[in-house]
């Protein structure tokens, strides 16, 4: 890894650079809110276009299978032609797919704007994330910007609950959309006054196959991913994780062979950053595991509404968005992978409470371990990043945010694959020969199909098919839980052996 000289200090940043991270950051916020805001209006907008059950999935998750495959190609081509050019031309799309979205008159039109949408916002992450290393050169400035970065992302993921309650509270279902456009037109208004201009490399053409090998091997593994957790063939998702492989296999046989690559694989043989790729999708693979599992868990058995829910994760999600500040600030006294497995150490405690909290400890214990949990994990998303950002030369650090950002999507589709996986694995061990006499097979599958076919039961048999399914779900949240707790434990180990020769600032 590079390192700044003591004898030229670099360039501080000034009221313009902060001022334009602002504008930054809300966009980044308003894309993860995107992610989870549907949750909400899903119901309202299914009413009111009668969408099929595959077309329900289609508008979901759509938008985030579009973010993913995209995120390489819009980070090389940024760098070819500028970052700033390209987030505004991604602004416009985001600003006019969000008011197509939000005046869907059919399910397929809502499919096709949530793809554009899905599209715009790969446009606009990894440009964003590269103008904040050009902007701020001085690595302490820089690692508290990206921490500002990382944590509207993750505060953003939380909030799309939450915001899109209050918003169905008093408007129509495409009001969750419309709230995209003034921050697009924000952007495209202040953008160019605070954001530096850059031309880009203006070197080589984008290689179209490089382009359509890396969406065959994001699309397909994300999809099947996701699809393992659920309760689909087996043999389709392992198909398409099979297909994305292969024809990741074949984008890094391409990158090594092309003299201007879309992705420069160089970057890979710098140990910072791979160790920091990997802590960062682990780290993803928790937070997205767990989500799945407390957003069931806090419904299904708890029994509270998807708003009530929402303003239960408030609290982790300000525990993100704390720890993501505070580990830049550490981290300027302390070395990063202190700083990071100290933070592994903490998560592991949350880890443990919330085991025992699905032990059936209670609700209050619950959020306590997932809001110290949150905490530790927090140092990942920021220090990981720009651990990620700051490896790689300027001229491709639009590449380097889009394997950040990448990293970061496939793990959140590995971790619900995988968690999803132990939980559907321990709730149907635990639930099989527990459930009372004529439940339906439904409720063998998962805690949904428990609660749906309770309501076909007399009382009694009901009340006993929920107690049943509830422990085994409980159960499940606590497996859960100890996976997490031993791979924290396992970051934190590769955090010290990996990244001990950074110093405290970043220096190597």
């Amino acid at each position: 890894m590079t390192s700044e000289t003591r004898a030229e200090p670099a360039r501080r940043a000034g009221r313009r650079e902060w001022a334009g991270l602002a504008v930054l950051a809300l966009p980044t916020l308003l894309l993860s809110i995107d992610n989870t805001v549907l949750f909400l209006a899903l119901p309202q907008l299914s009413a009111d276009l009668g969408p099929t059950a595959s077309q329900e999935l289609w508008i979901m998750d759509s938008y985030g299978f579009l973010i993913a495959g995209f995120l390489v190609a819009m980070g090389g081509l940024g760098d070819r032609i500028g970052r700033r050019r390209l987030l505004l031309i991604g602004a416009v799309a985001f600003g006019a797919a969000s008011a197509l979205a939000a005046y869907s008159v059919s399910a397929e039109m809502l499919i096709v704007a949530r793809v554009l949408l899905g599209i715009a916002a790969s446009t606009l992450m990894p440009t964003s994330l590269a103008l904040i290393t050009t902007m701020f050169p001085d690595r302490g400035q820089r690692s508290l910007a990206i921490g500002v970065f990382i944590s509207c992302f993750m505060g953003g993921a939380a909030l799309g609950p939450l915001v899109g309650g209050v918003l169905l509270e008093t408007f129509w279902w495409g009001s969750v959309f419309l709230i995209g456009v003034p921050v697009m037109l924000l952007l495209l208004a202040v953008g160019p006054l605070v954001l530096p201009a850059d031309r880009g490399t203006g070197s080589g053409r984008i290689d179209l196959p490089s382009v359509a090998l890396s969406l065959t091997a994001v699309l397909p593994a994300v999809y099947g991913l996701k699809d393992l957790a659920g309760d689909g063939p087996w043999w389709r998702a392992l198909l398409a994780v099979a297909v994305g492989v292969t024809a990741g296999v074949a984008f890094v046989r391409r990158q090594n062979r092309l003299a201007d690559p879309l992705l420069d694989l160089r970057l890979f043989r710098n140990r910072a950053f791979s160790a920091a790729l990997v802590i960062l999708l682990c780290g993803m693979v928790m937070q997205g595991g767990v989500y799945l599992v407390i957003g069931q868990y806090l419904q299904l058995v708890e029994g509270l509404s998807p708003l009530e829910s929402g303003l239960r994760l408030v609290a982790p999600a300000i525990a993100l968005v704390a720890g993501s500040l505070l580990a830049p600030v550490l981290a300027r006294r302390v070395r990063p992978a202190t700083v990071i497995a100290a933070g592994m150490l903490v998560a592991v405690v949350g880890w443990v409470l919330l085991a025992q909290a699905g032990s059936g400890a209670g609700l209050t214990l619950l959020l306590t371990g997932l809001v110290v949990g949150f905490l530790g994990c927090a140092p990942i998303g920021a220090l990981g990043t720009e651990l990620v950002v700051s490896s790689a030369p300027s001229e491709r650090a639009g590449s380097a945010s889009s394997v950040s950002e990448t990293s970061g999507e496939l793990g959140i589709a590995l971790g619900v694959a995988m968690l999803g996986t132990v939980l559907g694995v321990v709730y149907r061990g635990q639930v099989s020969g527990a459930l009372p006499p004529g439940a339906p097979e439904a409720a063998e599958h998962t805690l949904a199909g428990a609660v749906t076919s309770a309501e076909q039961l007399p009382p009694d048999l009901a009340g006993e098919l929920l107690d049943a399914a509830r422990s085994a779900f409980a159960s499940g949240l606590s497996t859960v839980a100890v996976v997490c707790a031993v791979l924290s434990a396992g970051l934190a180990v590769l955090a010290v052996s990996a990244l001990r020769r950074l110093r405290p600032g970043g220096a190597s």
